[in-house]
């Protein structure tokens, strides 16, 4: 191999390591983003949930509340938005009530597992 070509090939690998460095970085950028905006997301809806319940989770017609509000939600944004998942935001707001305490280092399966964890110390 003459050595242009050991050298266009060294350079080529040289920019397809910087430009998969900068995808990958990028990437996760994006990922982290969106899991912050999601847990905002879903710590405001707990938390508008309780607002709407005044505090009282176990309200008699909250039930009926959850299973409308989650059809409309899911009429309108499709899936993610099911009785029990918004059940979940509640817990969130209610395990969580201060949104600075919310880290975005966990993602929402983390707080899941903790929400179940505190329940299960209940």
């Amino acid at each position: 191999m003459n050595n242009n070509l050991m050298n266009s090939e060294n350079e080529i690998d040289n920019m397809f390591n910087n430009i998969k460095e900068l995808v990958i970085n990028s990437r996760n950028k994006v990922y982290n983003a969106v899991n912050t905006e999601m847990l905002n997301l879903y710590w405001n809806i707990g938390k508008a949930i309780m607002e709407i319940q005044q505090g009282d989770e176990r309200a008699s017609y909250g039930e009926t509340v959850l299973e409308k509000l989650s059809q409309k939600l899911t009429n309108e944004f499709g899936k993610g938005f099911s009785k029990r998942n918004l059940e979940r935001m509640r817990k969130f707001y209610i395990y969580f009530p201060i949104a600075t305490t919310v880290s975005s280092q966990l993602s929402w399966s983390h707080y899941l597992e903790l929400i179940k964890y505190q329940q299960s110390k209940n």
